[in-house]
C-alpha cells in the first residue's frame, strides 16, 4: 500500500490523521515486526489520548491490511506501514518555536496561556501562533485546555531536575545496549551518520539558525531513542522517549556553541562504531561517559 492510501482526506479528520501518524511512528521507533501486539490501553497511555481514537486509528490500519484483530490476542501487526512523511521545514515557525523555548526555559511564560497573549507577546499572526502550538502539541509539550487557552506540560525547568534526568539516563540508556535482544534497526546507522554530518556542516559553516538548533536536538533525540528502541525492551524504549519529550523545549534554544555540537557528534559516532562492531560493553561505557560529560556542560 502506498503512503497516499493511508492519508485522511477530510479536513475534519486532521486529528485522526495526526494520531495515525504518531502510532505509525511509534511502530517504527520501537522496531516492531509482524506478529507484534498493539495494546490499545498502552497506546492510549503512551500517546495521551483515550482508547476511542486509538481504536479508530487501529481500525484504519486494519483496513489498509497493516494490522489485524485476532481472537484472544488483540491487535496484531501484520505488515509494516510506511513511515509518515516528515513535515516540511519552515524556518519562520522554527524561529517562533525557539523564542517560545527561550522564554519557557527562563520561566518568563506562564504555564497557562492564550493564543491572544502569545500573539501580543511575539507580535505575530494568530495563524503562526496556531501553527507553533500545533507542533508543540504533537510533541506533547503543550495541551489544549478544556475551556480556553493552552497549558505547558511538566518539563525540565531547573538545574536540579536536569541533573536528575542525566543521572536517570545514565542508568537507563547504557542498560538498553546491554539487553540480550539489542539489535539496530536496518538503515538507522546510515541515517544517523548523514544527520550528524549535516549538523556538523551547519555548525562549522557558521550557519547556526533556529532551524539548525531544532534539527540538532531532533538528531540527538533520534540517536538516543534509536538505542532505546534497539534494546527490544518496550519499557526502556518508553523511558528514553519520555526523557526526550521532557528535554525537547529547553534544548530547542541551543546555547552551547559549535564546539559542543562537534563533541556531541564525535561521541555519538564513536558509540555508533562500537554498536556496529557488536562491542556492546564498550558502547555502553562510552554512552555513560557521553551523558556524564553532557551533564556538566
Amino acid at each position: 500500500m502506498k503512503q497516499s492510501e493511508l492519508d485522511v482526506k477530510e479536513p475534519s479528520t486532521r486529528l485522526r490523521q495526526d494520531l495515525l501518524d504518531r502510532i505509525v511512528r511509534l511502530i517504527h521507533d520501537e522496531a516492531m515486526q509482524p506478529g507484534a501486539r498493539l495494546n490499545e490501553n498502552r497506546l492510549a497511555q503512551e500517546l495521551g489520548v483515550s482508547r476511542t481514537p486509538i481504536r479508530a486509528a487501529l481500525d484504519q490500519l486494519a483496513a489498509g491490511g497493516f494490522v489485524g484483530r485476532r481472537p484472544n490476542r488483540g491487535v496484531e501487526l501484520i505488515a509494516l506501514p510506511p513511515p509518515p512523511a516528515p513535515p516540511p521545514s519552515r524556518s519562520t515557525d522554527d524561529e517562533l518555536l525557539v523564542r517560545i523555548a527561550h522564554d519557557h526555559e527562563r520561566q518568563s511564560l506562564p504555564l497557562d496561556i492564550s493564543e491572544a497573549e502569545l500573539m501580543k507577546r511575539y507580535g505575530v499572526s494568530r495563524q503562526r501562533v496556531r501553527d507553533a502550538l500545533a507542533r508543540l502539541e504533537e510533541l506533547d509539550i503543550v495541551e489544549r485546555k478544556a475551556g480556553y487557552g493552552w497549558h505547558f506540560a511538566d518539563l525540565l525547568q531547573d538545574d536540579g531536575a536536569n541533573q536528575e534526568s542525566y543521572r536517570f539516563r545514565m542508568l537507563v540508556e547504557p542498560a538498553a545496549i546491554l539487553e540480550p535482544g539489542f539489535k539496530l534497526r536496518p538503515g538507522w546507522a546510515e541515517d544517523m551518520r548523514e544527520r550528524h554530518a549535516a549538523a556538523l556542516a551547519a555548525a562549522r559553516a557558521g550557519q547556526w539558525s533556529a532551524s539548525a538548533s531544532i534539527a540538532f536536538f531532533e538528531t540527538n533525540a533520534a540517536f538516543h531513542e534509536g538505542i532505546g528502541a534497539a534494546s527490544g525492551n518496550r519499557y526502556l524504549a518508553h523511558a528514553v522517549r519520555r526523557q526526550s519529550r521532557l528535554r525537547r523545549l529547553s534544548n530547542y534554544d541551543w546555547t552551547y556553541g559549535r564546539d559542543r555540537v562537534e563533541i556531541s557528534c564525535r561521541e555519538h559516532m564513536e558509540i555508533l562504531d562500537r554498536l556496529e562492531a557488536a562491542d556492546f560493553e564498550v558502547a555502553a561505557a562510552l554512552l555513560r561517559r557521553h551523558l556524564l560529560n553532557a551533564s556538566v556542560v
